[in-house]
């Protein structure tokens, strides 16, 4: 797994459309009263499915595995953890596993839960688990990625300079990493 400081060519946008957030969002409307008696209309975006996962897999006591993956958001190619979503009938261990062989190549025979991070708290019911993935050995399952993943073994005690790349951005990554720092230092 060599590191390629470059990521490969973007993909072209073809084309642009909006869609009604009704068909791809839940917004729930809560009408609270606060302690004080002021009264507000809040809205919040439903999430859907079972939840989601991210892994910080470890091959060995030093390294984290990264995936270089296509950020349609932004444009532009990410480093960050395998993540994905819940499938129906999974525990949060079973689908960080999963996720780990689609996009690594390896399972894991140590998961461990190490908390969980939200996105944006203050208007959307999203969580994600951070699980931790040790003893790693090669198995690859399918995934629905439209192109392989490149895997990136990164040193764990070099955080710094990873979030200092203008490609590894995703914040929930990088709580994760520091999550996973922190559990293998046993400081958590």
């Amino acid at each position: 797994m060599p590191f390629r400081d470059e990521s490969p060519p973007l993909p072209i946008i073809h084309g642009r459309r909006e869609k009604r957030p009704a068909d791809r969002f839940r917004i729930e409307q809560l009408d609270l009263e606060f302690s004080n008696g002021e009264r507000r209309v809040y809205e919040r975006l439903l999430s859907r499915g079972l939840g989601a996962v991210i892994v910080a897999a470890m091959p060995d006591d030093e390294h984290v595995l990264l995936v270089r993956e296509y950020a349609c958001g932004v444009h532009r190619y990410e480093l960050g953890l395998p993540k994905g979503r819940l499938e129906p009938g999974e525990s949060l261990l079973e689908g960080a596993n999963r996720e780990l062989q689609e996009e690594c190549g390896y399972a894991a025979r140590e998961l461990q839960e190490l908390g969980h991070l939200t996105l944006a708290p203050g208007y959307m019911t999203h969580t994600t688990h951070v699980i931790l993935a040790r003893d790693l050995y090669p198995s690859r399952l399918p995934g629905d990625e439209p192109e392989e993943l490149e895997v990136i073994k990164w040193p764990l005690a070099d955080l710094v300079s990873l979030i200092e790349r203008d490609d590894c951005t995703e914040g929930r990554s990088i709580a994760a990493l520091y999550m996973a720092r922190e559990k293998v230092k046993g400081k958590r």
